[in-house]
């Protein structure tokens, strides 16, 4: 892996940056992780993956110590938050970062860190000193704070947006970090996509979700004459 810092002209995508990058054919990007912090779906959406009267939650980026007042029964991590550094040519500067303040405008603020990678041999490298990343903060209006696994994930699994099924941003989020490279996988989002399948009914026999098991068998059974 190659680096080509470019000194603050670049953003860090976590969540879905990563799958539905900016549209802008000229940007070049890479993976990278930035260190000591934790991607949590701590933030309301009420304008992408969810509506006003029935948000659905979206990822933000905090560091442990930040996310430790709110962590619940998630399952340990790394602590490396995996995702891609783009960089922002200088002449489309003044059409990129206007597009990406909209996109982010439900509660979202800008940091600047260090994004870190892994070269041909296995050595740590630094990808992007100082680069941007949108936050949602823990005193911004749509941080949701503390939530157990089990209500997070039937907020995922039935909440649904402008933008689409909230459930829909999970799943492309989890394939999406998973291709990045070998070393970014990650426990959290791979337990939540397991607890959000188990209760998303799209998934299921359509025999179980429109009330089959004992009882569908049974009338089957009656109407063929007892012979399936």
């Amino acid at each position: 892996m190659t680096s080509t810092p470019s000194t603050g002209r670049a953003i860090f995508g976590y969540g879905s940056l990563i799958f539905k990058p900016p549209p802008f054919l000229t940007l070049t990007s890479q993976p990278g992780y930035i260190k000591d912090h934790v991607r949590r779906f701590a933030q309301k959406s009420h304008d992408h993956r969810g509506t006003l009267d029935r948000p659905g939650r979206v990822v933000t980026l905090l560091t442990h110590d930040e996310w430790a007042p709110f962590a619940t029964d998630e399952p340990p991590e790394s602590g490396h938050v995996w995702g891609r550094v783009y960089r922002i040519p200088v002449e489309l500067e003044e059409t990129i970062w206007p597009y990406l303040d909209h996109r982010e405008k439900d509660g979202y603020t800008l940091r600047e860190l260090d994004v870190f990678g892994v070269d041909e041999a296995g050595k740590e490298i630094l990808v992007e000193p100082g680069c941007k990343v949108y936050v949602g903060e823990t005193h911004n209006p749509s941080f949701a704070g503390k939530t157990l696994m089990k209500d997070l994930s039937e907020v995922i699994a039935t909440t649904v947006g402008p933008s689409g099924p909230n459930k829909e941003y999970l799943y492309n989020l989890c394939e999406a970090v998973k291709l990045l490279c070998p070393e970014s996988e990650d426990a959290y989002l791979k337990e939540l996509e397991r607890r959000v399948k188990e209760l998303d009914l799209d998934l299921k026999p359509k025999c179980l979700v429109n009330g089959g098991g004992e009882n569908a068998m049974k009338g089957h059974l009656h109407a063929n004459g007892g012979v399936i």
